[in-house]
């Protein structure tokens, strides 16, 4: 009897610890915040999982018929085990053009990058005036002696013109702003005062649009921001302009060799205005609305693992729908852009660029009629994968932008 009492203690110890495990689990893997459309109803992990209000309301229902309405309630794993409180936000339905068009990007920065150090010779020896100063690559020169500076030019006129008098440099690092004194010499190879810095101020590249929304005329593209190619660091926008671009070639994927569409800007005359260059992507506004059918935008918990289409320009012609699958969901909100994997299983696509390119990051997925994402990022050792945003997050920071635009002009 003690032997049998023991095995059931110790059995039910077990479960006790897979419930906490799985509770656990569960509270890490779903979202504490989810947005429904004025009357449609929150279904998660194919109903696994539901919400009920704080009033009892099984938000599940759809019951959820008023916009602009928060609730608090608790997410329930099948009706019965409460995993977790959520908020749940009731939000009016947009409707988005999904575009997969090729687009060029001229962005100027709001301060200028810091891409290097290096060392000056001088009459009395080598000095690196920029390190002892402080400056590490990736920070970003706001002023110059209290003078904003945007350019290359700027500094270097700045150092040179300085007839060796100290400079204080204000800068920003990792979003905390200082100021450092720095120390110009004269470089003994051509007698200019210089302070031993490599300098951005500028970028350009190609990408794909996302979605152009009607109403407020904004775009979202890319699906994650525009970095500096040698400190990996978001690019801090000024201003920018978006060109049309033919896609001339391709250079195939391969293992260990990510592949990339080449193009060329068709025009200077831009075909709209940046606004934003965000960890989610690149957004701003189109001066002339492309064509298509709007779409209904997914939320994240709409999303299924499963077959979807990937709209994309790979030659010089229009955007194209490719077969694609979902194989994995991250509902983490800590996750920018990286919430999906796709799987790319159209042979055409395949045949023609190997899988995700670059050129291609912005290219919407559509799944259900609805628009649940962007493509973002190829992974090196497999180009027939990649990752894939939520909709809903490039939504949410295009209708931000909109809002501080109009708040900006008001």
């Amino acid at each position: 009897m003690k032997n049998f009492l023991k095995g059931l203690t110790a059995f039910a110890a077990v479960l006790t610890l897979l419930y906490i495990v799985s509770i656990g689990m569960a509270d890490y893997f779903t979202p504490n915040s989810y947005k429904i459309t004025a009357g449609s109803s929150l279904q998660w992990g194919s109903d696994a999982i539901t919400a009920v209000a704080e009033n009892g309301a099984d938000i599940s229902t759809g019951v959820c018929s008023t916009p602009n309405k928060s609730y608090k309630a608790k997410l329930m794993l099948y009706r019965v085990i409460p995993i977790k409180t959520v908020t749940v936000d009731v939000v009016k339905e947009t409707l988005l053009v999904p575009c997969g068009t090729p687009f060029g990007i001229k962005m100027f920065t709001n301060g200028v990058v810091v891409v290097g150090v290096a060392d000056i010779k001088t009459s009395s020896g080598t000095v690196n005036p920029a390190a002892a100063a402080g400056l590490k690559v990736g920070d970003i020169i706001t002023a110059v002696d209290g003078k904003t500076v945007n350019t290359n030019a700027e500094i270097i006129n700045a150092a040179s013109g300085s007839g060796g008098k100290s400079l204080v440099f204000t800068v920003n690092r990792e979003g905390e702003s200082f100021t450092t004194a720095v120390q110009p010499v004269k470089s003994e190879v051509d007698s200019v005062y210089r302070v031993g810095v490599w300098l951005r101020d500028n970028t350009a590249g190609i990408g794909t649009l996302t979605f152009y929304n009607p109403v407020t005329k904004c775009f979202g593209g890319l699906g994650h921001g525009v970095c500096d190619t040698d400190t990996n660091e978001l690019m801090p926008l000024l201003d920018g302009d978006i060109v049309p671009v033919t896609i001339s070639g391709i250079t195939k994927g391969e293992k260990g060799s990510p592949g990339e569409l080449r193009g060329y800007f068709t025009s200077d005359n831009a075909m709209g205005t940046l606004d934003a260059n965000v960890p989610a992507g690149v957004y701003g506004v189109l001066k002339t609305a492309p064509k298509g059918d709007a779409m209904e935008v997914a939320m994240k918990q709409e999303i299924k693992a499963g077959p979807v289409k990937i709209l994309s320009t790979i030659d010089g012609g229009k955007p194209q729908y490719f077969t694609a699958e979902i194989e994995k969901i991250d509902y983490r909100e800590n996750l920018q852009s990286k919430n999906m994997v796709v799987h790319i299983t159209d042979e055409k696509l395949l045949s023609a660029t190997g899988g995700i390119v670059q050129g291609m990051s912005g290219s919407p997925i559509i799944q259900n009629n609805k628009i649940i994402g962007a493509v973002t990022h190829v992974f090196v050792n497999d180009p027939t994968r990649g990752y894939g945003i939520f909709a809903e997050n490039m939504l949410s920071v295009s209708q931000s932008i909109s809002f501080d635009d109009k708040l900006k002009a008001s």
